[in-house]
């Protein structure tokens, strides 16, 4: 009898699964929306390649924003509200995309997705975990990045279709976005709850940031902080800059093969994730910083060759690269982070993610300004690859002692 219920809550969880899933994807997808449509936007407002890139950076500015004070809001308000508020957030922001007559709006539209995306991201986690019918979480866990790489992909290739075929690519872009989203809230607000005791006012809820690093593992902590750094850099040169390259060293103007570029850089991190789940975490950790050498060696090769041929080769093994790195320096920062302390240690570790994902973009569009696309983009990867083998050293002399 008890099996039966079991089973039964099961069943009747499925439809808020993949709901919340969907909740996921959804809102990531619209993080590479942008992507294929900046050489519009720079021939149609007149915007430099710095400021373009300063559009992309904002996004950090709602993911900081997320990590520092609402972070935790959805343990306390629940799962069901809190990701309907942040489909409501993301709807404005593809409002002030669609409606956008001035560069302020799309800095303003881009904080606004970044804030959507960093509380919609751990609020949609929480709930795929506490929604998944195995008791193993890294199941859950799987699932999740697994969305999370698919909407990436999904997105920036639907946007870069759009901007080609389409009439008014700048407006239909996010009207068809829009659509997604008003259908997604409808879908989670039948959804199930899964926070039982909630807050029941405003004040009750902790927006306190918890952000540090025990003393006692701040070495240790090196390795994974410095991988994610490294890979969301990497991330953050093809969502910010693919289409200049292309355009200035390939001179090809496309967005579908902007999108497609990137949609397969989050389609190899997606497959590798599916593919990999019993590789330790170290092991995939040093294994992404080993191939991010490589990576970044034929990125320069294609670009010097002209090869669209050499980038679809290249972008094949970064998406392995970052998808490994990625991976396995979070579930090395969840492995060390003390049960009491875990919220700090991981949201130090996403400061990391985030800062990486817009500081290189920007300091890539600064020194091309100086000494050109190309001498920018070699510095950007020597300074990786140092970044690659200073984790390496660091986390092989940790693994080595704790052996």
């Amino acid at each position: 009898m008890l099996q039966a219920l079991r089973r039964q809550a099961t069943f009747e969880q499925r439809p808020s699964l993949i709901v919340s899933a969907a909740v996921l994807g959804v809102l990531y997808a619209g993080s590479p929306l942008v992507t294929p449509l900046y050489p519009q936007y720079q021939r149609s407002f007149g915007l430099s390649e710095l400021t373009i890139t300063l559009v992309y950076a904002s996004y950090v500015i709602g993911n900081l924003s997320a990590l520092f004070l609402f972070g935790r809001v959805s343990d306390g308000a629940g799962r069901r509200p809190v990701s309907l508020a942040v489909l409501a957030v993301a709807i404005v922001s593809t409002l002030l995309f669609l409606l956008a007559t001035h560069p302020a709006w799309l800095f303003v539209a881009r904080a606004a997705s970044g804030l959507a995306i960093g509380v919609g991201a751990a609020t949609a986690t929480a709930w795929i975990a506490e929604l998944h019918p195995s008791a193993d979480k890294a199941a859950a866990s799987r699932l999740a990045a697994a969305v999370n790489l698919v909407g990436l992909a999904g997105g920036a290739v639907i946007a870069g279709l759009l901007a080609q075929f389409v009439p008014w690519p700048l407006r239909t872009v996010f009207v068809v976005y829009l659509a997604v989203l008003i259908a997604t809230a409808v879908l989670t607000a039948l959804s199930r709850e899964t926070v039982e005791q909630r807050v029941h006012s405003a004040a009750e809820l902790s927006i306190e940031p918890r952000i540090g690093v025990p003393p006692e593992l701040r070495t240790a902590f090196i390795a994974p902080a410095v991988t994610a750094f490294a890979t969301f850099a990497l991330l953050g040169f093809y969502a910010a800059l693919l289409p200049n390259l292309l355009g200035d060293s390939m001179h090809m103007h496309s967005p579908v093969l902007s999108g497609a570029i990137v949609a397969e850089l989050f389609a190899a991190s997606a497959i590798t994730v599916i593919v990999t789940p019993m590789l330790a975490a170290h092991v995939a950790m040093f294994a992404g910083l080993w191939l991010l050498p490589p990576s970044l060696a034929l990125l320069l090769w294609a670009q010097i060759a002209g090869s669209v041929a050499l980038l679809v080769v290249a972008t094949v093994l970064c998406g392995v690269s970052t998808a490994l790195g990625f991976r396995g320096s979070l579930q090395e920062a969840n492995r060390m982070a003390p049960a009491e302390r875990r919220a700090e240690l991981l949201s130090a570790y996403l400061l990391c993610c985030y800062t990486g994902n817009s500081l290189p973009a920007v300091g890539v569009a600064l020194l091309s300004r100086s000494v050109g696309h190309l001498w920018a983009n070699v510095t950007f990867a020597a300074v990786s690859v140092a970044l690659a083998f200073i984790a390496l050293a660091v986390g092989a002399r940790h693994v080595h002692r704790t052996m």
